[in-house]
Order: structure tokens, then sequence, then C-alpha cells
């Protein structure tokens, strides 16, 4: 059996990266959530923000860490599978990346020690200082990631010399088209990550009667914010998906299941995209409705996928089912979002036990629909690394064998494997054990935390049903 290097390679980065990808989406929303409790705690001086902030940062070290491991893999592999592009691209994604080290990687290595295991070391106003730090810090991190991925979605400033991108203008291509829409749709998606999270977590304790006087405090909170970032993410999205229809017709043709260049276009429910025939062999969809959304008309043009040749279309069925499980589970967060609005104004929302169980069910809603939008946006844009300029085929290893290639997938789904199974085991206890206080240091007898995992105090196979009982309000 021929085994494909290219398809190896793309199967082999898409996994790592979408492993990755689900801690610091999470992370970015969860540091800012800290910095907002140990502002509340500092203001106020109410213990169950404190409370709060401490547990919290606890979960965010556990998640840090595996984001670090997962991550640290993912630039090797831009030399071992991708040299050409590697080669070709080093003159824009080599000072970016350097950039994103320099400015964000520093920031955060600099705070992150003050902040999980400076708390009653340091003064209170240096401990949320530290936290505001690694909030930022991760912003700037996400900066200059997506900076470089919009890059390559829709490049600008540069000029190609011996097939290499020289950058002509470090602003249009930082900048480029598409950076501040996506940039905004990540933001936006990281907020909701971490606060369905936190809802969905505070929900769980609440159904169980623990620590009820702070994780209704932090309910309330996260209700506020998704009532108010949900249909933000939403209109953010539109516009995201107008700038993608202007820069990337193809993509978006494939969205909309839309196979041929045409006006009073429907938008499609249900359909199942034939590659082969360049058609759909069934749809249901919702007249004119398409047109409407992407160009404001109901008998505006929208772009159909045969408008460019086969080998330069997307895999049509996975852009198409994607953005529908996106779209989808947005409108479902919406939906929950209002519903808790509803509640609250009856004065049942903390009451309601259907309630707190959806919110416990929601808390993988936004793990998933970050997912399926990162499936549109790399997908959508195949067959191109650099979009319009370089293909996947053109940026891959010369000396890369199938064999090679399949050798380390496998090696990575199961390393990745056994990471992702024990930190989620750790991690869920020490969800359960709650808002327990960290153990009191005294010198000589308990070691000080030397690495992120040793911020959350929970030893890794202690009795959890015992330990939570002190916990219970």
């Amino acid at each position: 059996m021929d085994l494909d290097p290219l398809l190896l390679s793309r199967l082999q980065f898409a996994f790592v990266v979408s492993f990755h990808a689900i801690f610091p989406v999470f992370t970015i929303g969860l540091a800012s959530y800290i910095a907002v409790l140990h502002g509340l705690f500092y203001k106020t001086e109410n213990p169950a923000w404190d409370r709060l902030a401490l547990f919290w940062t606890k979960v965010f070290a556990v998640v840090f860490g595996m984001g670090v491991v997962s991550g640290i893999v993912m630039s090797f592999q831009f030399g071992t599978n991708w040299s050409n592009f590697s080669y070709a691209t080093a003159n824009f994604l080599g000072p970016v990346l350097s950039y994103e080290v320099v400015t964000a990687f520093f920031l955060e290595a600099a705070f992150l020690g003050v902040l999980l295991f400076g708390r009653n070391k340091v003064p209170e106003g240096v401990h949320l200082f530290a936290a505001i730090m690694v909030a930022i810090g991760t912003f700037i991190s996400s900066f200059w990631i997506l900076s470089a991925n919009s890059w390559m979605q829709t490049p600008a400033g540069f000029e190609m010399i011996d097939g290499r991108f020289h950058i002509v203008s470090w602003t249009e291509a930082i900048f480029n088209p598409s950076f501040w829409y996506r940039f905004t749709h990540m933001a936006l998606a990281s907020f909701l990550t971490g606060g369905f999270v936190v809802a969905g977590v505070s929900a769980w304790f609440l159904l169980r009667k623990r620590d009820v006087e702070a994780n209704k405090k932090a309910l309330s909170m996260c209700l506020w914010l998704l009532l108010i970032l949900t249909p933000a993410q939403a209109v953010v999205g539109d516009f995201h998906g107008l700038n993608t229809l202007e820069h990337q017709p193809t993509k978006v043709a494939a969205m909309e299941g839309n196979w041929e260049t045409s006006g009073n276009v429907p938008l499609l429910l249900f359909a199942i995209p034939d590659k082969d025939s360049q058609s759909n062999l069934f749809e249901i969809g919702i007249p004119n409705l398409a047109s409407i959304v992407l160009t404001h008309h109901a008998d505006g043009e929208v772009p159909g996928i045969s408008a460019v040749p086969v080998d330069e279309q997307p895999p049509v069925a996975i852009v198409f089912w994607s953005f529908r499980i996106m779209v989808g589970l947005g409108f479902l967060m919406i939906g929950v979002a209002l519903a808790g609005l509803f509640l609250r104004r009856k004065g049942r929302v903390f009451e309601s036990p259907l309630y707190l169980k959806v919110l416990v069910g929601m808390i993988a809603s936004p793990f998933v629909a970050v997912l399926a939008g990162w499936i549109v946006t790399e997908a959508g844009r195949a067959p191109w690394l650099v979009y319009g300029v370089m293909s996947h085929a053109q940026g891959l290893t010369p000396s890369l064998t199938g064999g090679m290639a399949l050798f380390t997938l496998i090696g990575y789904i199961g390393v990745y494997s056994v990471v992702f199974l024990i930190g989620a085991y750790y991690l869920s206890r020490v969800v359960r054990n709650g808002m327990l206080e960290e153990p009191v240091e005294v010198e000589g007898e308990v070691e000080r935390p030397k690495r992120p995992l040793s911020a959350a105090h929970t030893p890794f196979d202690d009795d959890t049903d015992n330990s939570i009982e002190g916990a219970k309000a």
C-alpha cells in the first residue's frame, strides 16, 4: 500500500493543532477571569472572591501545563514535514513567531510564577498585577499567532523573489486583510469558552450545595457575560464571513454548499455535497437566505465552488458540515444565555435544577465549536498553505516518506492520548475537590511548588470523596 506523505502530514498537523488549540482557547479566557476575581477581592476583601480566584488558578495551572506539553512539538513540524514552506516563509513567520516569544512568553514567564505561587507571599496588589500581566500576555501571544495564521489566509505586504516571500510592508503583512476579524472572533471565542466552563462548573457545585455563596457569584457573572458575548460573537462572525467572501470566495462557497455562481441562493440546512458530480446529491434549504446573509440582497450573487478547477477546491463536505456545527452551537449558546436572563427575571436562575444541568452539559460546547471553526478555516483554504500562492504539495519536505509520516503520526496520537487522559483525570480531581484551601506551608515541612501543575495542590491519588466534605457550605 502506498502511503501519501502529504495526506499523512496534513493529518498529523491537524491532529496536533486541534489537540493543542483546546487549551489556549480556555486559558486565554480563564486568565482574564482570574484577573477580574483578584480585582474584586482587592477592592471588596470579600473572601468569596478569594476562594474563587484560588480555585480557578488551580484549574488554570493544570490546563496551562497540558497546553505547554501539547504545544512544544508544533513548531518542530514546520522543519520536519514542511521544510519548503518554512524556507519560503521564513522572512515573515520567523520574526513574527520570535516576537510572540519575546513579547508574550517572557511576560507570562515573569509573572506566572507570582500568580501561581505568590498567594500570601506577596502583597495582594502585586498578586493582582501579576494576574493582569498574565492575562495580557495570553492576548499578546494570540495576537502574533493569529497574525501569522491570517497572513497565510490573506497574504499581503510581500513580493516573491526566487521562490521566497520577502516582506515589503510589515504593517500590511501583520495587519493583513483578515487579521482583525479573525483576532476578534477568536478573542470572543476564548471568553465564551471560559464563561461556559466556569458557568458549568459553578452549576455543578450548586447542584451539590457546595460553597453556594461563591458559586452563585461566579455563575451570575458568567451569565451576564454570556448574555452579551453570544450575540456579539454572531455579529462578529457575520463580518468575518463577509471578509472571507471578499478574499476567499471558494471557502465561502464550500461553507454554503453552493456549486454554481448565481443569485437567489438558498441557505442550506442539510445537504450531501458530492465533489465528483460537482453538485449536492440532496439538499434542504431556505430560499434566497444565503444571498441575503452574504450580500444583503435577495438576488445577490454568491460564488460557486466550480468556479475554480477541481484540484483547487477544498474538501466541501468537511467544510460544509463543520460550519453548520459551529453555527448551530453558536445559536444554542445564545438560547442558553437568553434562558438564563428569563430565569433571572423570575428569580429562579439558581434554583432551577434543569437549567443548572443544561449548563453542566454545555461545558464541552465551546470547545467543539472552536474545533469546528478551525476546521472550516484550515480545510476551507485547501489546497493552499499560503492562499493562492503556495500549495500544500509545494510546501512539503521533499525527502519525507509516507512511512516516516505515518510513524510520527501514530506516535503523536499515542503520546497525546496518554497526556490527555492523565491530564483530564487529574483536572477532574481538582474540580471535585472544590474550593479547598491550599496547604499551609511550614518552613522545612512542606516543600514549595516548583512547576505549574504543583500549584493545583491536589494529590494524584487522594481520597476525593473524603476531602470534599470540608468544602460543603
